[in-house]
C-alpha cells in the first residue's frame, strides 16, 4: 500500500456510533474524490458492549491484531449502561487500546462556532478555541485499564491508584508544547497551561516537575501553571485566555465534557488519541442510547474527529493531500454555520444526523467552499 492510501480499523461500536461513524465516513470519502491524491479503506471490525453481550468477549478474534496493523483506528462509540462488567464497570475496550497501542496524548479540542448559543454571556466566548491535552494511559485511568490492579479490592474498600511516570510525562509535555508551537504557527495563543493539583498530591507534583523542565526546551511558547480547581473555575470565568491545557488522565476527562459544554454541547467534541506508533480517534460523547434509531444524533463530533485523523495520517504517511481533505471538511462545518445552515437538533435546530450529513455533503461540493481550501 502506497503512502496516499490508509488502512483504517474502524470500529462502530454501540448505540449511535453506527450511524454517526457511517456518517464521517461519507463525508471523508468525498473530501477524497474532491481534494484527490488519498484515499481512505474502512475495515470494520466488531468491538463494544453489544459484541460482548452477544459473544461474551468486548473485540472480535483477531480485532486487537488488525486494529494494531492498521495506520488508524476509528471508533463511533463505545459502551452501554445496562451491560456492565460483574465489577459494575461498563465494557470499554477501548480503554485497554490506550494502553496496548500507548496512546498518552489525548486531544480534545474545544472551539466555538457561530450560530450556536453560547453558554457564556460574556461577548468574548465566541473567541474560545483551546485543547485540552489528556494524558491517556495513567493517571486515575490506570486502574480501569486493566481491572486487577486494585491494591484492596473487596466489598469494604476499594482502591484506585493515580500514577505518573516520567517516561510517559515527559512525551506528553514535549507533545503539548509542540501543538502549541504548530498553533501559534497558525495565529493562535501559543501558549501551554499546567493543571494539576501539585499542592496535594506527590504525583502531581511529579507531573509539574517534568513540566517544568521540559518547557525550557521551548523557550519560544508561553507557559504556566494552574491548579485543576481553580481551572474549572476558570473555564467559566475567561476560558478564551487559554490555548493548550496539559494535564492527568481523570482531570483531563471532567474539563473536557466542561469545555464541550462551553461551545454547545457534547456533539462538537472530537477527540484524537495519539502515541508514538499509533492513533485512535473518536467523539469524546457516548453512545447515547435514549436517542437509538431516532436519527437525533449530531455526526458532527464523529466528523471533526475523522478530520483529526487525517492531519494525523497526513503527518504518519507524508500525504499532504490528506490534510488539505482536512482542511477542506473543517472549511464546509465552520461556513455551515456562518451561514445558518447547519441546525443540529442537539443545538435546538430541526436537522437530524442525515440532514447534517447530507447538507454537509452539499457544502463540500460548493466551489465557495473549495475556494476556502484549494486557492
Amino acid at each position: 500500500m502506497n503512502n496516499n492510501e490508509f488502512q483504517i480499523a474502524t470500529v462502530p461500536g454501540d448505540g449511535i456510533g453506527k450511524d454517526i461513524i457511517n456518517s464521517a465516513i461519507s463525508i471523508v470519502d468525498l473530501s477524497s474524490e474532491i481534494i484527490g491524491g488519498f484515499k481512505c479503506n474502512w475495515e470494520n471490525i466488531n468491538a463494544g458492549a453489544e459484541y460482548f453481550a452477544q459473544e461474551g468477549c468486548d473485540v472480535e478474534p483477531g480485532g486487537e491484531d488488525r486494529i494494531s496493523n492498521a495506520d488508524s483506528i476509528f471508533l463511533g462509540a463505545i459502551g452501554l449502561p445496562t451491560i456492565r462488567h460483574k465489577d459494575g464497570t461498563e465494557v470499554c475496550p477501548h480503554l485497554r487500546f490506550r494502553e496496548m497501542f500507548g496512546l498518552y496524548a489525548g486531544v480534545r479540542p474545544v472551539k466555538a462556532y457561530p450560530n450556536i448559543t453560547n453558554r457564556l454571556s460574556n461577548k468574548l466566548a465566541s473567541n474560545i478555541d483551546l485543547v485540552i491535552l489528556r494524558e491517556s494511559t495513567e493517571g486515575l485511568f490506570y486502574t480501569a485499564a486493566v481491572h486487577n490492579r486494585c491494591p484492596v479490592d473487596n466489598n469494604d474498600e476499594v482502591q484506585d491508584i493515580m500514577r505518573i511516570t516520567r517516561k510517559t510525562t515527559e512525551k506528553l509535555h514535549d507533545f503539548a508544547f509542540k501543538l502549541a508551537r504548530q498553533r501559534k504557527s497558525k495565529g493562535k495563543l501559543g501558549k501551554v497551561t499546567c493543571v494539576d493539583k501539585a499542592n496535594v498530591f506527590r504525583s502531581q507534583a511529579l507531573f509539574r516537575k517534568i513540566f517544568d523542565e521540559r518547557k525550557e526546551n521551548f523557550k519560544d511558547i508561553e507557559a504556566e501553571h494552574c491548579y485543576v480547581d481553580a481551572m474549572a473555575l476558570n473555564l467559566i470565568r475567561n476560558p478564551w485566555e487559554y490555548d493548550v491545557m496539559v494535564m492527568e488522565n481523570m482531570f483531563g476527562d471532567i474539563l473536557s465534557d466542561l469545555g464541550g459544554g462551553l461551545v454547545g454541547g457534547m456533539g462538537m467534541a472530537s477527540c484524537a488519541e495519539i502515541g508514538d506508533n499509533h492513533g485512535l480517534f473518536q467523539p469524546a460523547h457516548g453512545s447515547a442510547p435514549d436517542i437509538i434509531g431516532q436519527n437525533k444524533a449530531n455526526p458532527l463530533a464523529t466528523i471533526l474527529s475523522s478530520t483529526l485523523m487525517l492531519d494525523y495520517l497526513s503527518d504518519k504517511k507524508g500525504c499532504k493531500s490528506a490534510s488539505e481533505g482536512s482542511k477542506l471538511i473543517e472549511a464546509a462545518i465552520e461556513i455551515g454555520f456562518k451561514r445558518n445552515e447547519l441546525r443540529p437538533i442537539e443545538f435546538g435546530g430541526d436537522m437530524g444526523t442525515k440532514a447534517v450529513t447530507e447538507k454537509l455533503i452539499t457544502l463540500l461540493k460548493d466551489k465557495n467552499v473549495q475556494n476556502e481550501v484549494l486557492t
